[in-house]
C-alpha cells in the first residue's frame, strides 16, 4: 500500500494539525514507512501463538503484608518536638 501526501493531509486534518510542506513531504515518507512495517507483520504465521496482554509474563511484584507491633502512643510522643494531651503540637499553618 503506498502513501500519498493526500492520505497525510486527510490523517493530519482528522487530528487537526496544521502541516508545513516540508512536514508533510517527511511524515508521508515516515508513514509510508511504518505501514511497510505492519505489512511485513501480517505476513508471519501466528497461529500457533497464544494471544497476550503483555511481552513478557507479570507477576505480583509486592511482597506479601505481614503484621508488624505498631509504636505506642508513647513511644510515638517521644521524638516530637512539642507534645500536649497526648497529641503532636504544630505551629499554626492556616489563618
Amino acid at each position: 500500500m503506498s502513501i500519498s501526501k493526500q492520505d497525510v493531509k486527510y490523517v493530519a486534518a482528522l487530528a487537526r494539525i496544521d502541516l508545513s510542506d516540508g512536514e508533510l513531504e517527511g511524515f508521508t515518507q515516515t508513514l509510508a514507512k511504518i505501514v511497510h512495517y505492519v505489512e511485513q507483520l501480517q505476513k508471519l504465521d501466528l497461529d500457533n501463538v497464544k494471544p497476550t496482554s503483555h511481552a513478557v509474563p507479570m507477576g505480583n511484584v509486592l511482597r506479601s503484608d505481614e503484621t508488624l507491633k505498631s509504636l505506642t502512643q508513647q513511644q510515638a510522643l517521644s521524638i516530637a518536638v512539642e507534645a500536649k494531651d497526648g497529641c503532636f503540637k504544630v505551629p499554626l499553618v492556616i489563618e
